[in-house]
């Protein structure tokens, strides 16, 4: 009985060691037993987790995920980006050799006269008009100054007054006077502010928003030059065909915003030229009317031209605004 169990127990012996001769070592390998170091084939330094499979399979597992849709979109946008600095900077180039050879008289430019001509007149316009807003200012600055003086010597007479018995008749009527001068400066000052005002939107507003038009058409007028240019000297050439139809749909585009902006500006200049005129008529008017009327000691007529210019004066216990504050 004892020799039939170390026989089978011999055989079992036997089976195993042949099995782990037929064994591979690979196979090996991925049967490691816990706790026995071995040499892993894997090039990755760190080791396996058990339950994983074998480094031969473990690169798929470190491998980048590929490209998300959204990326598609993203390349889009970039490419479209690339080619509008592309345009612009061809433009640029065109644009500045357009301005160089002007000036050195290697190049014509497109003139409209009567056009060039109104322009050149609504910028000098322009420069007179924040000439008087400038003299304008300073003067209602200035004459603000003699109000507030003119109102603390009233005052002045006034508590004098009430000191000095002997002479109290002849201090309050100068305290009377100086009360009437300094409401009707205030009426005048109010006047002034008005016409400061209305003449600073006029220049700085309403003509500059035409000037900014007339920059936008000057602009174009140097792009369509300069592809009408690019597009003449490309036409000379027996080898130009190429790239000429492309010349050509560039020239028109930009002939086609030249024409478009040159209306738009001799729009905006004839209704500018009759709103600038309405304004001033009625700003002059109120001008003189108030200044004449206050210097003449008129109070009812100074009081009227406001009135009729629908101008609100504080009332005199209130400080007056400078015209920094307008």
């Amino acid at each position: 009985m004892s020799q039939m169990r170390s026989n089978s127990v011999t055989d079992e012996k036997t089976s195993i060691h042949d099995m782990l001769k037929e064994t591979s070592p690979n196979e090996n390998h991925n049967n490691v037993v816990p706790g026995i170091k071995t040499n892993p084939i894997c090039p990755y330094s760190r080791s396996v987790p058990t339950g994983l499979s074998s480094c031969t399979s473990s690169p798929a597992i470190l491998t980048p995920t590929s490209p998300i849709s959204n990326d598609d979109s993203t390349i889009l946008k970039t490419s479209s980006r690339i080619e509008n600095i592309k345009n612009w900077s061809i433009s640029t180039y065109k644009c500045t050799k357009q301005l160089m050879f002007e000036k050195l008289g290697k190049s014509s430019r497109t003139v409209d006269a009567e056009l060039e001509m109104q322009i050149n007149l609504l910028r000098e316009t322009q420069k007179k008009y924040c000439q008087i807003l400038r003299l304008a200012r300073v003067l209602a600055n200035h004459f603000y100054h003699v109000v507030q003086t003119q109102h603390a010597l009233g005052e002045a007479f006034s508590e004098l007054a009430q000191k000095s018995p002997e002479l109290q008749e002849e201090f309050l009527y100068n305290a009377e006077t100086q009360r009437n001068l300094t409401k009707n400066g205030e009426t005048l000052l109010g006047a002034l502010n008005f016409f400061i005002s209305s003449v600073n939107t006029l220049c700085n507003k309403t003509i500059e928003d035409t000037l900014q038009s007339i920059r936008h058409y000057e602009n174009a007028r140097i792009e369509y030059d300069a592809y009408r240019t690019d597009l003449e000297s490309m036409s000379t050439k027996p080898d130009g065909t190429a790239g000429l139809e492309e010349a050509q749909q560039g020239f028109e585009a930009h002939r086609e915003q030249f024409m478009k902006l040159r209306a738009e500006v001799t729009i905006k200049m004839k209704f500018l030229d009759e709103n600038r005129i309405k304004v001033m008529h009625k700003q002059l008017l109120l001008f003189h009317n108030a200044i004449s009327a206050y210097f003449s000691g008129n109070q009812t007529a100074l009081e009227a031209t406001l009135k009729q210019f629908n101008i609100k004066v504080k009332t005199p216990n209130s400080t007056f605004p400078s015209w920094l504050e307008q």
